[in-house]
């Protein structure tokens, strides 16, 4: 194998693995149990979609990987936005849902 195309291949397989460390969580909307769950453990539920949702923001953006992503192979670049921005959008969504459901059972808003 050439040199190059050993460069090109340690290229790619570097972007592909920062790219796959950058893919944020995507929270399930709405779980079976959430119309169970006491007021407390709803503003428990909007806290830690809330922290989904600011870290999944916190990837989109100029950060070390995906600048390095960017440099080395830009479609891993396009996955950790399109990944960070599925996350964001499944976080807000859950928020919403639970905030119905806390509306719902008239939990006191803090």
């Amino acid at each position: 194998m050439g040199s190059k195309t050993s460069i090109a291949v340690l290229a790619i397989s570097g972007a592909l693995v920062l790219s796959g460390c950058s893919t944020s969580k995507v929270v399930q909307t709405e779980e079976i149990g959430d119309n169970n769950l006491t007021c407390e453990q709803i503003k428990f539920e909007i806290a830690e979609a809330k922290r989904f949702e600011n870290e999944a923001q916190g990837k989109k953006g100029i950060t070390g990987t995906n600048v390095a992503a960017a440099a080395l192979f830009w479609p891993a670049l396009i996955v950790t936005y399109s990944s960070a921005e599925e996350a964001e959008n499944a976080a807000r969504t859950r928020q919403a849902n639970l905030v119905r459901i806390a509306n719902q059972k008239q939990c006191p808003a803090d």
